[in-house]
C-alpha cells in the first residue's frame, strides 16, 4: 500500500466516463481535460487506427469502402474489445504526462446493469491501455457524486442518468445503491427512432448525425407553451434516390420520441415502487435529479413532474456529471474504496 501511494506521486491518475456517445477524461488536480466522441476510424486493410474522437466522428457515414468509422461502445458496454482498447490508449496518451515513468491509476464509470463478463472486458481494455490500477464505479453513483448529492448521509437520493446507450435510475443512501434499474435505452435510441419515423412518414433516409441534430434543436418530451419549432432536413428520397429537403416540426419529433420517453418514465416509476418507504419519503422532499445528455431534452423534467408528482431538477452540467463524480472519487481514496465495485 505504501509503495502504491509513492507511485501515485509520479503519475497523473485519471478518471474516465467511458460513454457510448462521448468519452470524458478527468485528470487529478486538473479537472476534465478531454471530452470527445467515442468513435474510432480504422483502415480495414491494415487494421491501423486512422483517427479517434472528434476527427473520427466527422468521418461517420462518409468513408470509402476500406475505412470504417465505428463506435466501439454499444448500450453502455464494450461491443468491440480491440478498438475500445485502442481508443482508451489514445485518450490516455493524450492526457497522461508521458514524462512520468509510472502508469496511471484509472477510475472508470460503468452502467449499473453491467454483467461480470462486461465488467471484465472493461478491466481488460483498461489494462491493455497501460493502467496501473483499475477501479470501476457504477454510473448512477458517479453521477450522484458529480452533481453534489450527499450520498454518504442516511437519506434517500434519487438520480436518473440518461446516457447515450443506457438509462440508469438509482436510489442512493449511505454511500450505496439501495435499489436501481437500468434499461438499454438512451440518446442513441432516440436518434434511431427519429431516423425510423422520417423514413416511414416521408420515405426519406437520413443519417444518425442528422437525427441527433434534430433531437437537439427541435426535440421535446411535452408540448411547450408558445413553442412551435421546426427545421429543414436533408436526406435521400427512397423512391427516386435523389437528395431531397423537407421540414419537420417539433410535434413530429415528439411523436417519434414518445416510445423511448415512455420506457424511461416507466423505469423511474418501477424504481420508485421498489424503494423502501423511509427512503421514498426522503425523495418526496428532495426530489429526482436528472443527469446525462438525455436530461437536456426540452420538457423532460416537466413531464416527469407531471407523471410522478415529485420535484424534478436537471443537474447544472448533466453531460459531465459522471466524469466529475469519478474524478471526485479519484481525489478521495477512502470514498473510492467505499463506492467502487
Amino acid at each position: 500500500m505504501f509503495f502504491k501511494n509513492i507511485l501515485g506521486f509520479f503519475s497523473n491518475d485519471l478518471a474516465i466516463d467511458l460513454g457510448t456517445a462521448n468519452t470524458l477524461v478527468f485528470v487529478r488536480n486538473k479537472g476534465i481535460v478531454c471530452n470527445e466522441p467515442s468513435v474510432v476510424a480504422v483502415d480495414k486493410r491494415t487494421n491501423r487506427v486512422l483517427a479517434v474522437g472528434g476527427e473520427a466522428k466527422r468521418m461517420l457515414g462518409k468513408t470509402p469502402a476500406h475505412i470504417a468509422a465505428v463506435r466501439p461502445m454499444k448500450d453502455g458496454v464494450i461491443a468491440d474489445f480491440d478498438i475500445t482498447g485502442e481508443m482508451l490508449k489514445y485518450f490516455i496518451a493524450k492526457v497522461h504526462n508521458r514524462t512520468a515513468f509510472v502508469s496511471p491509476r484509472i477510475v472508470i464509470g460503468v452502467p449499473s446493469a453491467i454483467t461480470q463478463v462486461e465488467r471484465r472486458a472493461v478491466r481488460d481494455a483498461a489494462e491493455a491501455s497501460g493502467a496501473r490500477e483499475i477501479f470501476l464505479i457504477e454510473e448512477p453513483m458517479a453521477a450522484a457524486m458529480g452533481v453534489g448529492l450527499p450520498i454518504d448521509e442516511p437519506y434517500g437520493n434519487m438520480i436518473v442518468d440518461i446516457g447515450g446507450g443506457t438509462t440508469d435510475v438509482a436510489v442512493i443512501s449511505l454511500s450505496g445503491i439501495v435499489h436501481s434499474r437500468a434499461v438499454r435505452v438512451g440518446g442513441d435510441r432516440m436518434d434511431e427512432e427519429i431516423v425510423s419515423y422520417i423514413k416511414t412518414k416521408y420515405n426519406l433516409l437520413i443519417g444518425d448525425k442528422s437525427a441527433e441534430q434534430i433531437k437537439i434543436e427541435v426535440g421535446s418530451a411535452v408540448k411547450l407553451k408558445d413553442s412551435n419549432l421546426s427545421m429543414e432536413i436533408k436526406g435521400r428520397d427512397l423512391i427516386s434516390g435523389i437528395p431531397k429537403t423537407i421540414r419537420i416540426t417539433e410535434d413530429e419529433v415528439r411523436e417519434a420520441l414518445s416510445e423511448v420517453i415512455a420506457v424511461i418514465v416507466n423505469t423511474i416509476k418501477l424504481t420508485l415502487e421498489n424503494t423502501p418507504p423511509e427512503l421514498a419519503s426522503d425523495i418526496v422532499d428532495r426530489g429526482i435529479v436528472l443527469a446525462g445528455g438525455g436530461a437536456l431534452l426540452r420538457g423532460l423534467d416537466q413531464l416527469l413532474r407531471d407523471e410522478t408528482d415529485l420535484p424534478v431538477v436537471v443537474a447544472d452540467d448533466p453531460l459531465s456529471s459522471v466524469a466529475m463524480g469519478v474524478g471526485r472519487a479519484l481525489d478521495d481514496l477512502e470514498l473510492l474504496k467505499r463506492v467502487s465495485l
